[in-house]
């Protein structure tokens, strides 16, 4: 009976030392990381406002691969949240909503610092537990971002969670430690380039006939002018002899923007999505990956377009016969050349993508359709790159999907070099305005900009889109205005 006691009453001053012990721990709980980011702060801002690149970054991923992921409440901002499930004990299920966002996205670089807190749900012991990112401006010229992600929790008077912060610096510390550091090598993916005077909106793009030339210029203004103005007088011609009408603005598809040359597409909405070529029609379609099995063909079209590519086939006679036509009627060919016609392409056919072949150099396809992040340029064509480079690090931030091979980036000439003015005078080569889109496949309704009420308001020196006869100027005086060394690559346009 005396060791029952006994043991009874060591059992009692254990229990009362644990308690003890448990009052003296501490009520909360806290662990925090801190890194350097060679980024700005609005895009450092950015990534943690908004959970669309958290499955990027976390390191969740890394524990259970199989781990699936939720997106809920607002896509940018206090609102938004992500949820997460997993079979795997240590990822459990969870949920993350950003409850504060101080300051707003519009003044945080004016301000250099600002501090994001995410609202944690899971099975972790405590209450009110928390992220929170701060961040500010650091090193020599603030070049630098000092970023420091903390957890908080309260455990209140519940002994047992008080005991728990004795593991604080387990799951939750290695969350934030390898998620901190997947941040930074994320970002290194993002362009160098700064786009809070970027204010772009996504729009939806209806699909648009068009035709267009390829060509490839050195990287300068009097180059791409140059190259520029001689597709377009094909276009044009081409556009005579088949009847049609410009339907709107013109555009440049960006194919290559290299270190040397740039590589890209002229185009020319149309009035219509059928040519007749010597009087067969032809119905234009949208590009289709090319197969593997066959890569000059386009079977892989939609069964929609089929018929489309089977009058083609069934037509390339005929084709070869229009093409014979062209060559005598424009009496400017060549033997070399009649012999290169008779070999290349037929009118009528179509290349490995689809695309329409109108003649030697010119094509017709469906462009667009679809969604885009757009963005609006005032000035000469050397800020178009930047602005390209702006929208493609404002979409990595904001986790916009895009896949600029299959859908490229394209600028539309809203207002033109010496088109006219409501005033009567001419617009000047610095005073063009250009829309810059690029396409999304993945991406919410609005950006914040949008919602904010501040996105770019379309801007206009005449009541009508540039058209045929004033878009672009021709060689010769888009030469005179541009100087050779203008900049034309981000770098320098900056």
């Amino acid at each position: 009976m005396t060791r029952v006691l006994e043991f009874i009453t060591a059992l009692i001053i254990v229990a009362v030392l644990a308690v003890v012990v448990g009052v003296l721990m501490p009520s909360t709980g806290h662990v925090q990381r801190t890194t350097m980011v060679s980024k700005d702060i609005r895009d450092v801002y950015d990534v943690f406002n908004n959970f669309r690149r958290f499955k990027d970054y976390a390191v969740l991923r890394a524990y259970d691969p199989s781990l699936t992921y939720s997106l809920e409440g607002k896509a940018y901002g206090p609102g938004a949240a992500i949820s997460w499930t997993s079979n795997v004990p240590k990822v459990g299920n969870g949920r993350l909503e950003i409850v504060s966002a101080d300051p707003g996205f519009a003044d945080v670089a004016d301000q250099g610092s600002a501090t994001i807190v995410w609202k944690v749900q899971n099975d972790w012991p405590g209450h009110n537990k928390r992220f929170t990112i701060d961040m500010e401006r650091a090193g020599r010229g603030k070049r630098l971002v000092k970023v420091t992600w903390s957890y908080d929790v309260d455990y209140g008077w519940n002994l047992l969670d008080r005991y728990s912060n004795l593991y604080i610096h387990g799951t939750p510390d290695s969350m934030v430690q390898y998620s901190l550091g997947n941040v930074q090598d994320m970002l290194a993916g993002v362009p160098n380039i700064m786009y809070d005077d970027l204010n772009p909106k996504l729009v939806d793009t209806p699909e648009q006939p068009v035709l267009y030339v390829s060509t490839e210029a050195k990287r300068n203004l009097t180059e791409v002018d140059a190259a520029t103005a001689t597709a377009m007088t094909q276009i044009q011609d081409a556009m005579k002899k088949l009847g049609v009408k410009q339907a709107g603005p013109r555009i440049i598809f960006t194919t290559n923007y290299g270190d040397q040359s740039y590589k890209f597409d002229v185009a020319v909405p149309i009035d219509t999505s059928t040519l007749k070529i010597d009087g067969q029609d032809y119905a234009l379609t949208a590009p289709v990956v090319p197969t593997l099995e066959n890569p000059n063909s386009a079977s892989s079209a939609p069964a929609a377009d089929a018929s489309a590519a089977m009058s083609a086939s069934a037509a390339e006679p005929a084709a070869a016969a229009s093409a014979d036509k062209m060559a005598k009627a424009d009496g400017k060919k060549g033997k070399g050349d009649k012999a290169d016609e008779d070999t290349g392409p037929k009118p009528g056919s179509r290349d490995k993508y689809g695309h329409l072949i109108v003649d030697k150099n010119v094509r017709g396809m469906l462009a667009f359709g679809g969604r885009a992040l757009e963005a609006s340029w005032t000035g000469n064509p050397a800020g178009i790159p930047p602005t390209r480079l702006k929208l493609e690090a404002y979409a990595a931030t904001h986790g916009y999907a895009t896949d600029t091979v299959m859908h490229r980036f394209y600028d539309k000439q809203m207002v033109a070099y010496e088109s006219k003015k409501p005033d009567g005078s001419e617009v000047l080569y610095d005073e063009q305005t250009f829309d810059v889109f690029l396409p999304v496949t993945d991406a919410p309704k609005e950006t914040p900009e949008q919602e904010a009420g501040l996105t770019d308001q379309p801007q206009s020196a005449s009541s009508a889109p540039a058209d045929a006869s004033s878009a672009p100027a021709s060689a010769s005086s888009a030469a005179a205005a541009a100087s050779s060394d203008a900049p034309a690559d981000a770098e320098s346009a900056n």
